[in-house]
């Protein structure tokens, strides 16, 4: 019988499985999607599906550079719990994706789920088996891979933030730097001029609204907000901060001195955007034994 692709998305739906994990379950019952579900129930992948729902913001951040330090990849795995994200086979099962997206260029999730891991197992079959082994929802969240015609950096801050940086130049040392300022300080673009005009008119409102509210006269007012949106800019771009491990110096002005550009950076820190849900054990326990 031919598997459509109506009936792999019926199985989605009512499994929360993969794609390719539905269309196999299909062809090995000839399409009979109530014995698909039966066999991914028996083999743990509804049981990884019935655990999709429940919120997974901790885990960790995995990254993969190649010998050359042409190309590297970086990968979030997410788990609920922080215990669960250093346990060792879901590091390993991190780290594995990290290579995985790295040998294959990948910088897609659903690409990534579907790539051989080994044993005829997709990575998003092996992702399942730790669902079903663990007992806790496992998403992965992002990857990219990066390419560099300099040298890429990468680093680890813990297991929690992790940073890619390319170069134009091949200063692995000076790559790695790069790297470390950007987990530390978060920019959102390598140079002020990269700021969306949208975000500067926004920053501007602000501090125009915020000016005027002290009486200040117009022209006064305006040099103020001039003098504040440059130092937003400098604040939000790579280039106009000061340099972490030298405050003296910018990271514009390093760069300078070292004949180097950055070309790119990637920057992943675990559960960041996530809505946690916040509980308080004491008032759960304390509402358990007055019966609510």
């Amino acid at each position: 019988m031919a598997i459509t692709a109506q009936m792999v998305k019926e199985l989605r739906e009512r499994t929360g499985a993969g794609m390719m994990e539905c269309k196999k379950a299909l062809t090995q019952t000839n399409g009979d999607l109530e014995a698909a579900i039966e066999e991914m129930r028996k083999s743990g992948l509804a049981k990884a599906a019935k655990k999709a729902g429940r919120v997974a913001a901790e885990g960790i951040i995995a990254t993969s550079l190649s010998a050359d330090k042409k190309a590297a990849s970086i990968v979030e795995v997410n788990s609920e719990t922080d215990f669960v994200a250093r346990e060792n086979a879901f590091v390993k099962f991190a780290q594995d994706l990290a290579d995985l997206a790295l040998a294959h260029k990948l910088s897609d999730i659903e690409a990534l789920l579907n790539t051989d891991m080994g044993n005829d197992k997709t990575a998003e079959t092996v992702r399942a088996e730790l669902v079903a082994k663990i007992g806790e929802n496992i998403q992965v969240r992002r990857v990219a891979y990066v390419e560099s015609t300099g040298v890429l950096g990468d680093y680890l801050h813990g297991s929690r933030i992790g940073v890619l940086a390319s170069l134009s130049n091949d200063d692995g040392d000076l790559a790695r730097d790069i790297a470390m300022h950007v987990a530390a300080t978060r920019p959102d673009v390598i140079k002020p001029e990269d700021v969306a005009e949208d975000m500067i008119e926004k920053e501007k409102e602000i501090f125009i609204a915020q000016a005027r509210e002290s009486g200040k006269a117009d022209d006064i007012i305006e040099k103020m907000v001039g003098g504040r949106i440059k130092k937003f800019l400098n604040e939000i771009s790579l280039h106009g901060q000061a340099f972490v491990k030298n405050p003296d110096q910018t990271v514009a002005q390093l760069l300078q001195s070292k004949g180097a550009e950055v070309h790119r950076f990637v920057r992943f820190e675990v559960g960041e955007g996530i809505e946690k849900e916040v509980v308080d054990f004491a008032e759960e326990v304390k509402a358990q034994a007055q019966g609510k």
